[in-house]
């Protein structure tokens, strides 16, 4: 189940199969003999031959092309099983920094180049400052096939992301940070166990922001963390708060898939904590400090969250006398063990400056009649990717509107309706369907038809299957036709959607 093979009709350039392995959480047992565990970390190398015309390439700090188109990898730092990744394809390469490239299928790669020469080595640099030395050598990214299910995948030395990440305006080129602050979060310093996933995804969501408040100051990144903490109300409301898997420990039981027990907790509840231990430290240069040498003490470890809330209170004994880790209410034990809401919420009312003008657009089209004065007074041209998102979602939370909104609305902004940004798309998407709005239906299929990320696709079947008996013709139609370039976990995840029978 490993390693995934791709007809030329799941990939971009449609002429040449494909091969990609993704190896977490516990499936990489089934492409090599190890200890599938978090808990272990090794050295590797591997020698892989490829017909004439491919190229491989894996998760390692060096590699060459020998004769017989033979290529030799090595991964001179341990890292744990999941992190063994390897991609056989029609692929090629360009630079984009001093110790960044991008890979891609012949036809994307004009466009990768484009959207992210220079981009990688300045978060780089920012995730040095703030985290100390990036000890892998290179970071290149690999855009995988449109049918790639993920987001991203934070291979060492190789990320691979969603081709969806091209919007040809460098709009989601921040999402990319997130997974370069896995290069010290999760590759470096590891959970030990798959159960305490929040010690990767948690202490990366924080990094990750901590990297956008340099790039992009904090109004902007609170905007992006109240995204964040609506999906993580969303699941929560959705699950029930008491669920178990709503706890950062969660117990997976023997013979329990870990990825089974994936959700947005981890990353959302664990940044809420990381934050919250910054807020008992009350100063952002010593929480970044404490950041470096947490990294610097448990680097190439699998560490549990004991290892790291000892650690968290030897380096703050003032802190540890006070007995921060029992105060009633935000008791670490009560952090860890307890399902539910997080205790702590940091403050993200910088970004009520970005907010506010998008909540107030927002109402202004969902008003019966139309203040055009008013509307065509706010300029939304300069507005980034988050806030347009954050508008649009609030749009959708208050359709369908009154008849002819949404065909003005659309008509007013192609920077919304027409863009190419997959965030813009799949919301812009979900109101054409909230709205019935059948003249734009083709938008729905365009996006269904020119990627398979999990994200997307399923909130869009669901919405059609919810809707009106043109948008549930709109949804058979469009699954029979793209259901071979689908993955196929996401193919069988719309067939229940669809109340088909998912194949074995």
């Amino acid at each position: 189940p490993q390693v995934c093979w791709l007809s030329p009709e799941q990939t971009a350039g449609k002429q040449k199969p494909y091969m990609y392995t993704q190896g977490q959480a516990v499936l990489n047992r089934s492409f090599f003999p190890c200890f599938d565990t978090p808990s272990v970390k090794f050295t590797y190398s591997a020698t892989v031959k490829v017909p004439e015309g491919f190229t491989a390439v894996m998760s390692a700090t060096s590699w060459e092309k020998q004769k017989d188109n033979t290529f030799v990898f090595k991964m001179s730092q341990p890292i744990p099983s999941y992190l063994i990744a390897l991609v056989v394809g029609d692929i090629v390469s360009a630079d984009v920094g001093p110790r960044s490239r991008v890979w891609a299928e012949p036809c994307l790669i004009e466009a990768a180049k484009k959207e992210y020469d220079g981009v990688i080595e300045e978060f780089l640099v920012v995730g040095e400052k703030l985290f100390g030395p990036y000890v892998w050598g290179r970071y290149d990214i690999l855009f995988m096939p449109p049918s790639f299910p993920f987001g991203g995948m934070e291979n060492p030395c190789l990320t691979f992301v969603t081709p969806c990440l091209l919007a040809g305006d460098r709009s989601l080129v921040d999402v990319i940070i997130h997974e370069i602050s896995h290069s010290w979060f999760g590759n470096l310093v590891t959970n030990a166990t798959w159960g305490e996933f929040w010690l990767n995804e948690g202490f990366t969501m924080y990094a990750q922001r901590r990297i956008s408040t340099e790039v992009y100051g904090l109004p902007y990144t609170c905007l992006e963390a109240a995204t964040g903490r609506a999906l993580l109300r969303q699941h929560m409301d959705a699950t029930g708060e008491d669920h178990p898997l709503n706890k950062l420990r969660v117990v997976i039981e023997p013979g329990v898939n870990p990825d089974d027990t994936y959700n947005e907790t981890p990353y959302e509840k664990g940044y809420c904590f990381v934050s919250y231990l910054a807020h008992l430290v009350g100063n952002q240069s010593k929480f970044d400090a404490f950041l470096q040498a947490y990294v610097n003490r448990f680097k190439f470890q699998s560490i549990t969250a004991d290892d790291t809330l000892e650690f968290f209170l030897e380096y703050f004994p003032e802190l540890k006398e006070k007995g921060v880790d029992s105060i009633p209410g935000f008791e670490f034990d009560r952090w860890l063990n307890m399902p539910g809401w997080p205790p702590y919420l940091p403050d993200l009312s910088p970004g009520q400056q970005l907010m506010r003008p998008a909540e107030e657009l927002a109402e202004l089209w969902a008003a019966d009649s139309l203040n055009m004065e008013a509307i065509e007074a706010v300029d939304i041209m300069g507005w980034r990717t988050y806030q347009l998102v954050y508008f649009l979602d609030q749009v959708l939370k208050k359709s369908p509107l009154p008849e002819g909104n949404v065909k003005r609305l659309s008509k007013m902004y192609p920077k919304i309706s027409k863009a190419q940004n997959a965030e813009l798309r799949l919301r812009w998407c979900q109101i054409v369907l909230k709205n019935n709005l059948e003249a734009e239906y083709s938008k729905v299929k365009d996006f269904l038809h020119s990627q398979g990320k999990q994200k997307y696709t399923l909130p869009l079947y669901r919405a059609m299957w919810g809707g009106s008996e043109a948008a549930r013709a709109l949804a058979m139609e469009t699954f029979s036709a793209t259901a071979p370039q689908l993955h196929v976990n996401v193919q069988n995840y719309v067939k229940k959607i669809l109340g088909l029978a998912a194949a074995e």
